[in-house]
């Protein structure tokens, strides 16, 4: 073997290997993939991506089906991620104006309104909200550590129950490409 061979082998060999970035299946999971949460698994059907103009998402809902059973898993990004496990629930509001600060349902509990913002949408697949329009979202919490969530897009609202889940108990499954 020549000298400029050997020169060759160990220059190649000291390239710096770029590192690979670690996927995060809480905000990169898509349309087709499995979820289990709370020992039952889903398959994702729709996710909502909530941003502010400029900056990086800090929520996201995925839309979960199970038979015909439609849940929606939200996760929130912060210091660390907050997971909510909601059910869609029924319900009549006309102007987000009048979206009152404390919630009575059903007269079995109270919600207080925790906080309220506006973001901006990207959807893909089954959802209720359309891509690149503003959302206004209030959450709400109440007992047991329960929350009510209420979502408002061009005139339609969203309403949804649901409990806090660990992050730790939701698994991320890649579909099939």
């Amino acid at each position: 073997m020549s000298i400029f061979k050997r020169v060759g082998n160990i220059m190649r060999s000291n390239k710096t290997v770029e590192p690979v970035k670690q996927a995060n299946p809480l905000e990169e999971s898509r349309v087709g993939d499995i979820v289990n949460v709370d020992l039952e698994e889903y398959v994702v059907s729709g996710k909502v991506i909530y941003f502010d103009r400029g900056f990086a998402p800090h929520r996201y809902a995925y839309y979960l089906q199970s038979g015909k059973e439609i849940r929606c898993l939200l996760v929130e990004k912060g210091r660390t991620y907050e997971c909510f496990l909601c059910e869609f629930m029924e319900g009549a509001l006309d102007d987000p104006n009048d979206v009152p600060s404390r919630l009575e349902l059903d007269g079995e509990a109270t919600f207080e309104l925790e906080n309220y913002r506006s973001d901006v949408s990207r959807a893909e697949g089954n959802t209720d909200f359309r891509s690149g329009d503003d959302i206004m979202i209030w959450r709400y919490f109440g007992p047991d550590d329960r929350y009510f969530f209420l979502q408002w897009q061009d005139g339609k609202f969203v309403a949804m129950q649901g409990s806090r889940t660990p992050a730790s108990q939701v698994k991320f499954m890649k579909g099939s490409l």
